[in-house]
């Protein structure tokens, strides 16, 4: 997955993220629209996350290619 792909997953994920964030605060959510918000909200975690480690692979001057999608429950316990 390149960069750009992981930008552009990134970029659906939050659209589609608003929407329901949107429509909790108006109508509220389904129990179904409840899950796909938590769901979400990991995956624009670990996205994030192995952006930040492709960026730091080329800084360091290894190969970007070889960053790896962490599990949810890592990426869900690193500090803000």
């Amino acid at each position: 997955m390149s960069e750009h792909d992981i930008i552009e997953s990134i970029d659906e994920l939050v659209r589609e993220e608003r929407e329901l964030r949107s429509r909790a605060e108006g109508q509220g959510l389904s129990d179904e629209e409840s899950a796909r918000l938590t769901f979400l909200e990991q995956r624009l975690d670990q996205c994030w996350d192995l952006l930040r480690q492709r960026r730091a692979k080329v800084e360091f001057g290894e190969d970007a290619a070889r960053a790896a999608p962490r599990p949810v429950d890592e990426v869900e316990s690193y500090r803000q």
